[in-house]
């Protein structure tokens, strides 16, 4: 039913500023400015191999808008959303509904790119809370049109997201949705010695979707929290960084064996945000 992260939503309020900022950080141009004159938003998206990137502000009026207002007065600058992809959004639509669940109908969207005029299009399926389990996501389907692709990243630039990060009150009620709902394969189940915190790890399109049990006390059981993103070389890319005036911490090995790791400290727009290398790629 669902194949892909599709993309990551982060609500900022001075859009250019955020490009900016994501072109430092990403080491990559954006492949797409537009808006979505419906939702009252403006967007810029940055492409990878295995996801994409999109930084939405309000621009007018309507429900994008209003959800990127409110998630702005409530925590300024901040990752707000994530999107599931789907090859067949009517048997998403019909296997969600067969397991008792209350969707409402695939809606069309559109959007345009303000440098050419280019046109893309999809449906999509907005969760009810009790799948949604309290962060903003949808299921969609892109019909017509396509990002451009980039053919070769730097080894200094980031290529690719390599875990999302949830916090969870929840987990068990957590697998229930993810793994028996939404069939995204549950790799590993397990306590983390090193944090002593119980982690879940699901995997799907070459990425990982990382959740970590986190008491907490509000209504909602999920939130989230960071990204992850892998470079090739993350010496090159600390370089880099640091020459464009960002900051980052020292390099150091990851939690995970064969891995190398440096966290970006400035310019995330509040996103918490992990380089990480892979060093038995």
């Amino acid at each position: 039913m669902i194949n892909s992260i599709d993309h990551l939503i982060v609500a900022v309020k001075d859009l250019d500023a955020a490009e900016k900022n994501y072109k430092k950080i990403f080491g990559i141009e954006p492949v797409w400015k537009g808006e979505h004159k419906e939702l009252g938003t403006a967007n810029v998206i940055f492409n990878f191999k295995n996801t994409y990137f999109e930084l939405l502000s309000a621009k007018g009026e309507g429900l994008g808008a209003e959800l990127v207002d409110s998630n702005i007065k409530k925590n300024g600058d901040c990752f707000i959303g994530l999107v599931f992809g789907t090859e067949d959004i009517t048997s998403a639509e019909s296997i969600l509904k067969n397991k008792g669940h209350a969707v409402t109908e695939s809606a069309e969207g559109v959007g345009k790119n303000s440098q050419n005029n280019e046109i893309r299009k999809w449906k999509n399926i907005f969760l009810p809370l009790e799948l949604s389990r309290g962060i903003f996501s949808f299921i969609i389907q892109h019909t017509h049109g396509s990002l451009p692709k980039i053919n070769n990243y730097e080894e200094s630039s980031i290529n690719k997201l390599d875990h999302v990060v949830i916090n969870t009150n929840d987990p068990d009620g957590f697998i229930n949705i993810y793994e028996k709902v939404f069939n995204i394969r549950l790799a590993l189940d397990k306590v983390i010695e090193h944090w002593k915190t119980r982690m879940l790890f699901f995997r799907l399109n070459k990425t990982t979707i990382e959740v970590v049990e986190q008491d907490h006390n509000d209504e909602d059981p999920d939130k989230l929290w960071g990204l992850a993103w892998c470079v090739d070389s993350i010496k090159s890319a600390h370089e880099r960084l640091t020459n464009e005036g960002v900051e980052i911490t020292d390099i150091k090995q990851g939690i995970k064996e064969n891995t190398l790791v440096a966290t970006i400290k400035s310019h995330t727009n509040n996103v918490p945000t992990l380089l990480i290398e892979h060093l038995n790629k």
